[in-house]
């Protein structure tokens, strides 16, 4: 199986447990992996027989934006659901990347695995 991937989608939202958190916007930084059977669109040169990214990004993007959560967990579990869901994509990996959260390390976060992976 074929995959599609996404890297450092830049997102700014609220997100933390912290109450100074729950105040302002932190930017969390995304990479996708979603397996897509991309043969047909090879052959036909033509977007709608492909996994459209752009439009994953948009999604992924407004629903993060738009999104509270206190736990990445919680964030990239929702992310997965989505694009399962709205994209009819059989197995996802979501990696959710918090800059900052930890002094001394350039960031910390989640991956996570969803679906049948390709083989």
């Amino acid at each position: 199986m074929d995959k599609i991937f996404l890297s450092e989608l830049k997102v700014d939202t609220v997100i933390g447990i912290w109450e100074w958190e729950r105040r302002i916007r932190q930017t969390v930084v995304i990479d996708l992996e979603m397996s897509a059977d991309i043969a047909k669109a090879a052959a036909t040169d033509d977007v709608k027989d492909t996994l459209n990214y752009k439009a994953v990004a948009k999604r992924v993007q407004q629903f993060v934006a738009d999104s509270s959560f206190q736990l990445v967990e919680t964030l990239a579990e929702k992310i997965a659901g989505i694009i399962r869901e709205e994209f009819d994509v059989a197995w996802v990996s979501v990696r959710v990347n918090k800059p900052g959260a930890i002094r001394g390390s350039r960031d910390v976060g989640v991956m996570i695995e969803r679906g049948s992976r390709p083989s």
